[in-house]
């Protein structure tokens, strides 16, 4: 079985990852806040953990793993956005909730008939929330105050800081929180927050309100993978202090499990070298960059052109020299069948610490069958499923031929060509095709299996050699 080794931000180091239980290996990512369209750097944890569940998936089999992505559907930011617009928050989360599907569907992450993958809301899961505050109250690790509960970071000195490396008294020293009235301390965080009567709410012990931010995910990954699981991901902004938190909390809370084992984070996006943000004016989403004709594919290809723990910087060069590597992989891939297996190389990259640039650079000099098994691999359609790169000259345009051979000549050639490589694809010779498909590629020719028949694209400014035509018939 292949070894994964992933860096664990927990430990500061690249560790073997061994499942607790091979059978059912567990993984659950911080989803979105649904409250309106996810921007590009929203999309890098969704697909640098798509292309690891895709790895454990490959490694330990589709069926033994889990991956739980949570939709956080009430929080303040909700709120003033659904009072903003004048609608429910029903409404928005739901309409909010179907962008960021058909975003990340575009982008090739699409979990709809997959029955290993959770995404569970969290107003599904108030209960849980409120027995799991219960049991910090009970275990002396939270306080009820003013119609707030609040964890008691001073109840877990010797664990809150850890993952973050920070010390809770530098915490305390350099705080920058809200010191309201009913905290004892400046770094306890709120578990549940009471509602007024135009805002959203549930009965508790504590009277009706809302959960605090971060108490749902602990209370979701607890319920659908247990008090101990293998992988819990997110971008490292999130570190310090939602994760944090969610480690306090599951922890003190359920002391016989260990939560994470696995803590992995992936760095930040970046546009042509600065921060994103709308005061730079380089502030964009996802759906900008659909609607202005980028493909989901280009956007894959260059988020996952970055080892995942270093800055993302998108830049139009990388976007156009993405849209040139896709283009000749799905000319050389098209209509051909997949390899059964995905070559070594390509999962030894991904084992070591999900290493997709090393992947897409080991895939440049695969063959055509085994470099669609890897792009299928790590989340690229086949070429089948594609228009776009498709808009190349037709057939013969910017075409030169050598010698005193006439382009007529040449083209009767190739037609032979396509011909017998359709009757060798029919016949099930695929290696007897791919010999052809691979030599003419290398003269500048592509081939494609089209609902109409076979057909060919050359780039401009080929030149045809019909020697080596009259050789391949």
């Amino acid at each position: 079985m292949t070894e994964i080794t992933l860096y664990n931000t927990a430990t500061r180091r690249k560790e073997r990852f061994e499942p607790l239980d091979a059978q059912n290996v567990r993984m659950y990512v911080c989803g979105p806040t649904v409250y309106d369209r996810a921007h590009l750097g929203n999309s890098r944890p969704v697909l640098v953990f798509d292309v690891l569940y895709r790895l454990l998936r490959e490694v330990y089999g589709a069926e033994h793993v889990t991956y739980v992505r949570n939709i956080t559907d009430i929080e303040d930011k909700i709120i003033d956005r659904a009072k903003e617009r004048g609608i429910g928050i029903d409404e928005l989360t739901r309409t909010t909730l179907g962008w960021f599907h058909e975003d990340m569907a575009a982008l090739g992450v699409d979990y709809r008939d997959d029955p290993q993958f959770k995404e569970p809301h969290a107003t599904d899961y108030i209960a849980e929330m409120v027995a799991m505050i219960e049991a910090l109250i009970a275990r002396g690790h939270a306080y009820a105050a003013e119609g707030h509960v609040l964890f008691a970071v001073d109840s877990w000195k010797e664990g809150y800081g850890k993952l973050s490396g920070r010390s809770v008294d530098d915490m305390i020293a350099g705080a920058r929180v809200e010191v309201a009235p009913y905290k004892k301390n400046p770094m306890d965080f709120v578990l549940w927050k009471p509602s007024t009567d135009d805002q959203p709410g549930w009965d508790s012990p504590w009277g009706r309100g809302r959960p605090g931010w971060h108490i749902e995910c602990s209370a979701m990954s607890r319920a659908l993978l247990g008090d101990t699981f293998d992988i819990h991901g997110g971008g490292n902004d999130l570190m310090f202090p939602h994760h944090e938190n969610e480690i306090a909390q599951s922890r003190c809370a359920h002391p016989e499990g260990e939560f994470a084992k696995v803590w992995m984070h992936n760095e930040m996006l970046q546009v042509e070298g600065k921060k994103m943000s709308k005061s730079l004016g380089n502030f964009f989403t996802v759906h900008d960059l659909l609607e202005q004709g980028v493909p989901g594919e280009v956007i894959r290809f260059v988020m996952l052109s970055t080892h995942y723990r270093k800055p993302m910087d998108w830049t139009e060069k990388k976007r156009d020299e993405a849209e040139k590597r896709l283009t000749s992989w799905f000319r050389k891939t098209d209509g051909v069948d997949a390899a059964k297996v995905v070559p070594a190389r390509v999962i030894d990259a991904l084992a070591d610490d999900l290493n997709t640039h090393l992947a897409l650079t080991e895939m440049n000099s695969l063959s055509a069958p085994y470099l669609k098994a890897a792009m299928l691999l790590i989340g690229l359609p086949p070429a089948e499923a594609v228009d776009w790169f498709r808009k190349d000259e037709p057939l013969m345009v910017g075409v030169s031929v050598s010698g005193e051979t006439d382009l007529s000549e040449a083209q009767e050639l190739l037609s032979d060509l396509l011909l017998k490589w359709q009757g060798l694809r029919d016949a099930k010779d695929y290696q007897g095709a791919d010999r052809i498909k691979t030599a003419l590629g290398e003269m500048g020719v592509f081939l494609m299996a089209t609902p109409d028949g076979p057909q060919a694209k050359l780039e401009s400014g080929t030149a045809l050699d019909p020697a080596k035509l009259e050789a391949l018939k």
